[in-house]
């Protein structure tokens, strides 16, 4: 197996605890060499264990053969590819199989992705709302409520609505097993029997590994609710289990958050309240199921910032103002499972005032204007000009394989065969006799390269666009 060997070789992130050293009189940290029994080594969900935690030599393995490399396009910024990648490789093993693997790498799952971290920012702030409402108004000094607070609440659960309905589009385009869709649908071609057993196993591991997916995106907070929430929207709450760490939430409350197109019927006949948004639009909210396909043209301006909001790429957020997660996050202020390193956001002099990332800057919802909802009744809609389109450049078969082989790869590497640090590296380049590959061979390797990030002449001309790549070239969103 070809390696690529990087600079970076010392761990960033390290498992352990810190103790004080009476004797020198100072802190000591004492690393997990063996986490197999450690309580924090898993987290467990909807029934699957997933690793929360690595030790230093997992840590070199996917750094070394799973992260992103440097060359690919936006590789200093932290994007949807990059979670995907570790929660992969921290998922169970029986998750790793081919057609899972290259499932994910789909561009309908990764508008999906994408689509539930913007629905998820957005849950989770109104969800903080309504818990510290709750306690405004339920204590002896509580607080009287005005038709403008019921106003701007109404506003506020209709603009969750609306980011619901992008997450039903994409999950429709999923579910209809239409063009590459085709291949993952629970129908035989043939015999027209539906795979129930496999298409059931398929599905709760693909929702748990978007519960993963969500929960990193979201600063690792929250994760009882997002848990909540994602078993809600795709199976509907005859099928969310009792958790006593999951929210309870009133029926004024929940009213709020669910939207008005939720209801609960017999449980034969429910329907997920992603299916319900669709079923019950409102006309003026119909360009939402264009945003992303082509370029909106009308007088409304909540359609205008929704779509600004989802085509615009993770690097370039910082531009407009909008944080989703740590979606275009640089990747110096993490370590290799995601996390925040206070210490370099710390030396970063980030402020109130300076704060691009939302890293320091409390997260928040803005006040609607007043009869803002009637206002949109009078929008109005024009013929579209343009049309989105995308630059798809699927998963190789290599790398699906090289995800497939991941715990023999794990195995090996931890039993010496190739785990080697940059001492050993430099040794055996120094006295290797290999005159190494043509001049020709890296010009045309070079070419290759910048023809994957970059977009061609023709490509350009002919409209706006965005970019994706591979694992090789992992996925990046771009304006053009």
């Amino acid at each position: 197996m070809k390696r690529i060997h990087k600079d970076n070789y010392a761990p960033k992130y390290k498992s352990g605890k810190w103790s004080w050293d009476s004797e020198r009189e100072c802190l000591n940290f004492q690393p997990h060499n063996d986490l197999e029994n450690a309580r924090e080594r898993f987290i467990s969900t909807n029934g699957y264990q997933f690793l929360r935690t690595i030790d230093q030599e997992e840590e070199l393995i996917f750094r070394e053969e799973y992260m992103r490399p440097k060359t690919s396009s936006d590789s200093d910024i932290v994007d949807i590819q990059d979670i995907r990648n570790l929660v992969l490789y921290m998922m169970p093993p029986e998750f790793l199989t081919y057609k899972f693997v290259q499932f994910m790498h789909e561009p309908q799952v990764d508008e999906l992705i994408h689509s539930l971290i913007i629905y998820f920012e957005y849950y989770l702030r109104l969800a903080e709302f309504v818990l510290i409402r709750r306690d405004e108004i339920s204590d002896e000094m509580g607080q009287m409520q005005s038709e403008q607070t019921n106003d701007m609440k109404r506003t506020l659960s209709v603009y969750l609505s609306q980011y619901r309905m992008l997450v039903a589009r994409n999950y429709c385009e999923i579910i209809g097993g239409t063009d590459n869709m085709a291949k993952f649908y629970h129908l035989n071609v043939v015999t027209k029997i539906s795979a129930t057993i496999r298409d059931k196993f398929f599905y709760e591991q693909f929702l748990t590994v978007l519960v993963q997916i969500v929960w990193i995106a979201m600063h690792r907070r929250a994760y009882f609710v997002i848990e909540m929430e994602m078993n809600r929207l795709f199976r509907s709450e005859h099928f969310v289990s009792a958790h006593d760490k999951y929210p309870v939430f009133s029926i004024t409350e929940r009213s709020l958050l669910y939207g008005k197109n939720n209801t609960n019927v017999n449980y034969r006949f429910q329907e997920s309240p992603l299916i319900q948004e669709l079923k019950f639009l409102p006309s003026e909210d119909m360009p939402i199921l264009w945003i992303g396909k082509r370029k909106y043209r009308g007088t409304d301006i909540r359609i205008a910032e929704m779509e600004l909001e989802y085509i615009v790429p993770g690097p370039q957020l910082c531009l407009i103002d909008v944080a989703h997660g740590i979606l275009g996050h640089p990747k110096r202020l993490y370590n290799t499972l995601l996390e925040l390193d206070w210490p370099a956001v710390r030396y970063s002099n980030f402020s109130e005032e300076f704060d691009p990332y939302h890293i320091i800057r409390r997260p928040h919802l803005k006040v609607p204007k007043i009869d803002e909802l009637k206002m949109r009744t009078a929008n109005e809609t024009y013929e579209h000009f343009y049309e989105l389109k995308w630059t798809i450049n699927p998963c190789s078969h290599f790398h699906i394989c090289k995800w497939v082989r991941r715990e023999m790869l794990i195995t090996l590497s931890k039993s010496g065969g190739l785990l080697t640090n940059i001492v050993s590296r430099c040794e055996r380049e120094l006295a290797s006799t290999s005159p190494g590959p043509m001049v020709d061979r890296i010009v045309s390797l070079y070419l290759k390269r910048i023809s994957k990030i970059r977009k061609s002449e023709g490509e350009v001309s002919s409209g706006t666009g965005t970019s994706r790549n591979s694992l090789q070239s992992p996925s990046s969103r771009r304006l053009l």
